[in-house]
């Protein structure tokens, strides 16, 4: 018996995951949700249920009318409460990455000095490298947008522009 190709197909390394609603990035279903739940399950957090059980919303107007994007399709957002405890939670991250690097800074100042100075140093390289790679990539656009802007002026207006 040959394997069949959707069994085959199954067995192919996929580099595309589901896409799911994102908040901050990290999925809703599979993290938030689940965090969530689990803050609230635990007393730390009292997020509706009706927050958790319906993540996504219709976005209204002020008047209270559904509204639409440009391309016409109805826009959804994260149920408020959901999305302001990402933010808080996103906030509290972000404080406490800050208060780490200041702390080391205080605590280890010559050893932090010597990261900079050694990052800095390594950076460098790529830094000009990256430079460099950029300056004839817009040399080489610039003359191209040059010779297409002339291959533009008719054979017989050529001899009157100036080079």
């Amino acid at each position: 018996m040959d394997t069949p190709n959707y069994i085959k197909s199954l067995l192919i390394p996929n580099t595309k995951k589901p896409q799911g609603r994102k908040v901050w990035s990290i999925d809703l279903e599979t993290v938030w949700l689940p965090f969530f739940t689990a803050t609230n399950t635990m007393g730390d957090s009292a997020i509706p249920s009706d927050a958790l059980g319906c993540p996504m919303r219709l976005a209204y107007d002020k008047s209270g009318a559904v509204r639409f994007s440009q391309s016409g399709k109805p826009v959804i957002r994260v149920a408020k409460e959901l999305s302001d405890n990402v933010k808080m939670v996103r906030d509290n991250f972000t404080a406490n990455l800050i208060n780490y690097a200041g702390e080391v800074m205080t605590e280890h100042s010559d050893d932090y000095q010597t990261q900079l100075k050694l990052s800095a140093k390594s950076g460098e390289a790529i830094a000009k490298h990256d430079a460099h790679e950029l300056s004839k990539a817009l040399e080489a656009k610039a003359k191209a947008e040059a010779e297409a802007k002339t291959e533009a002026i008719p054979e017989a207006e050529r001899e009157l522009v100036p080079a």
